[in-house]
């Protein structure tokens, strides 16, 4: 139980259905669309939806989405990759032949075919109880008669303004130029026109069609190499997801393009610790997480690609004499200064999760990358593009190299966690970077340290990154001072790291339990 002298949230319980999103209007979506005989599928399509329209600074139509599914008490989620792919007419000789070593946050050749509404599509196709059209209606809602900017939103909105690109953008997500303020109504009257057609006509209605070719003409007076043939093969995909155990409990994640499988490497190689014996704020704690962070994030970049691209990677999963070996070369006592720097890897993102009175749950991801994508927006259709190829790198040797009609390594990651063959928890922790750091901290705050699941989310947070380490501005000085004991090199992060949130089923007591990050404006709502 919280400490009640000190501000802070309390878990939310709840015995029919719950919602923890990072908005308050797209948790009362979820749960209406539930009352009204939709599961939680249903529920996170049209929240995700919601979402698109009242968090353009992190979501959208023109980004992607992950998602794990389960159904009921079985024991291994459904898992579902929807993002998109690079154009099939680009190639690292034609972005050499433009003298690009890199590709830039803001560039045509960053926007890779948005694969969210695909996602949204057959998601819906196969689990959803109502109509697609009565999904995305409170998107379309929101849009045309506005809604109110909450306070973390304006935050994130001023700090990222100058992002937005191209007249159309700066139209349509400022105010003369400037990020509206806490509490200002805003309205996007375009994208509801783009949503009206997309509920009208699936998937086809962004793929094909009017919205596919704007789009694409807009793409290619600017530059880059999309083509109508692009989108209208843009297929997501069912996959297998990847697992490892942590305290007895089995962890699901997405496989690669995500980096899901750093989040899984962290907690294999914290397996070989007993983080039960100090506090959750115990500087040694600490520092043997930050430890771990740093190898699997060393093994991120160097071998993390697409499914395709990535055996090297899958294989140290499985290889615990190898995972063994990495955590024996954990000194306690010092930082290990020999691992090359972490390049940073920014990206905002909303994540939910859902569980219904079936206790189907869903674990649900959808992002633009950077804060606006690239900060551009195609005339008429109301929305931005996401700038996930900016992750490609152009060396060819690499596995996430850009190629042809291939998925970009993917920063994004919902998970579930399993007790046996029930679902414990649903969960996400967003924030670029952080999110495998932030997955592994929650969920050893939960098991190893008995944390409830909003205090685990609470709980100051830190990052190994660029060969330092940025805390938040509640990490205490005493913490500090010992960590850099240890030979780390202490910097305050700018802004605090991600957003989360969490539902647990406790099924012997028949009840939902959720939490929702203060980071964010969210809230955990059930009925």
């Amino acid at each position: 139980m919280r400490n009640f002298h000190f501000p802070g949230r309390s878990e939310v319980y709840s015995s029919n259905a719950m919602a923890a999103t990072s908005q308050p209007l797209a948790s009362e979506t979820a749960l209406a669309i539930m009352k009204q005989g939709g599961n939680a599928m249903d529920a996170a399509i049209s929240a995700a939806a919601v979402l698109a329209v009242i968090e353009p600074t992190d979501t959208g139509i023109g980004g992607d989405c992950f998602a794990l599914y389960s159904k009921g008490s079985k024991s291994t989620p459904i898992a579902f990759n929807g993002s998109g792919k690079s154009p099939k007419n680009i190639s690292i000789d034609k972005l050499k032949k433009l003298s690009l070593d890199s590709i830039s946050d803001h560039s045509p050749h960053a926007i890779t075919i948005p694969g969210a509404v695909d996602a949204w599509y057959k998601l819906h196709q196969r689990f959803c109880n109502l109509d697609f059209e009565a999904l995305l209606q409170p998107a379309i809602n929101f849009s045309e008669n506005g809604y109110y900017v909450h306070e973390r939103l304006s935050y994130t909105w001023s700090h990222n303004i100058k992002r937005l690109q191209n007249d159309e953008a700066k139209s349509l997500f400022s105010i003369q130029g400037e990020a509206p303020s806490p509490g200002k109504k805003m309205k996007n009257i375009e994208l509801a026109k783009t949503l009206k057609i997309i509920s009208k006509n699936g998937r086809r209605g962004f793929y094909e069609g009017e919205v596919a070719n704007k789009i694409v003409d807009y793409l290619q007076s600017i530059g880059g190499h999309h083509e109508l043939e692009d989108f209208y093969e843009t297929n997501g995909e069912f996959v297998s997801p990847i697992e490892a155990n942590y305290r007895e409990k089995t962890v699901f994640q997405l496989p690669p393009n995500t980096q899901g499988i750093i989040s899984l490497l962290i907690l294999k190689i914290l397996e070989h610790f007993k983080l039960s014996e100090f506090k959750f704020n115990d500087p040694e704690r600490i520092h043997i997480l930050i430890e771990a962070a740093k190898i699997a994030y060393f093994h991120r970049n160097k071998l993390l690609g697409d499914l395709n691209s990535s055996k090297q990677i899958l294989d140290i999963l499985e290889d615990n004499n190898f995972i063994s070996s990495l955590a024996s070369n954990i000194n306690i006592k010092k930082s290990n200064s020999i691992i090359p720097p972490i390049p940073h890897l920014g990206s905002n993102t909303v994540y939910l999760s859902i569980v219904d009175k079936d206790l189907n749950s869903v674990s649900f991801i959808n992002s633009l990358y950077e804060t606006f994508g690239t900060g551009i927006s195609v005339p008429g259709l109301g929305t931005l593009l996401q700038n996930r190829g900016k992750s490609f790198t152009l060396n060819r040797d690499h596995p996430n190299c850009l190629e042809p009609s291939k998925r970009p390594m993917h920063t994004i990651i919902p998970a579930m966690v399993f007790n046996k063959d029930k679902l414990f928890m649903s969960y996400g922790v967003m924030g670029g970077d952080y999110q495998p750091m932030g997955h592994a901290d929650v969920l050893s705050c939960i098991l190893d340290h008995g944390l409830n699941f909003q205090t685990s989310l609470d709980k100051p947070r830190f990052l190994p990154i660029d060969q330092r380490v940025e805390v938040e501005e509640s990490i205490s000085r005493d913490i500090i001072e010992a960590l850099i004991s240890k030979n780390h090199k202490i910097s305050s992060v700018q802004h605090p790291h991600g957003g989360g949130q969490i539902i647990s089923i406790d099924w012997k007591e028949g009840k939902l339990i959720g939490a929702s990050d203060p980071r964010k404006d969210g809230l955990a709502i059930g009925f």
